[in-house]
């Protein structure tokens, strides 16, 4: 069985200034862009044998510099629906909600166009695309690729491991980067983690 690549999009003005940014759609930065450019050669050692991407422009781009403009669109790969706290810094959450932890504390509701999602939520979405990516794996050779977002990344990561989903807050996840999971002796491991070229 192939392994599953994630790769978090590339930098946008927003996740530089630490704001919340689920269902804004922000565009990338030059930066951005040059760190999903960065990561070519990485996906181009291996042997692809499905990609998909989150509907979002960020990672939608970050999708095609990478070097797969194909790859197949889904909304399970959305990143976290902060409800009210879209557009906002921990800094900012914390000053009403002093010790406030994303992983644990969860959001407050937003408006209709995003109401929030509890970590259980964002759960069922990571199992149900994780249930796409082994399909994948079974009919295809060569690794998926998911290109998606930091928050929800990190969630998909714990449940792939086995572990509760707010044990995602233990992989932090950087703009631009590749986590890696594999299987040694059938028990999923991490392989390679926010790998950028020359790290």
């Amino acid at each position: 069985m192939g392994d599953l690549f994630l790769v978090r999009h590339g930098e946008t003005e927003w996740s530089r200034s630490g704001r919340h940014t689920g269902r804004t759609d922000v565009p990338l930065t030059e930066h951005g862009r040059a760190e999903a450019r960065a990561l070519v050669p990485l996906i181009r050692s291996h042997r692809i044998g499905a990609a998909f991407v989150s509907p979002s422009q960020r990672a939608r781009e970050t999708a095609e510099l990478i070097g797969l403009p194909d790859a197949r669109p889904d909304v399970d790969l959305m990143e976290w629906d902060y409800g009210a706290y879209e557009g906002i810094t921990t800094v900012e959450i914390q000053r009403d909600r002093p010790g406030w932890f994303l992983f644990t504390d969860g959001v407050e509701p937003g408006p209709v166009e995003h109401p929030g999602e509890s970590v259980e939520q964002v759960s069922r979405r990571a199992d149900r695309m994780l249930a796409k990516v082994d399909a994948a794996l079974a009919n295809n050779e060569g690794c998926v690729v998911l290109v998606a977002h930091g928050h929800f990344l990190r969630v998909l990561t714990a449940r792939r491991l086995g572990l509760a989903p707010e044990d995602g807050a233990l992989f932090q996840l950087a703009t631009g980067a590749l986590g890696r999971l594999s299987y040694e002796h059938g028990w999923p491991v991490i392989a390679g983690w926010n790998v950028r070229p020359g790290s």
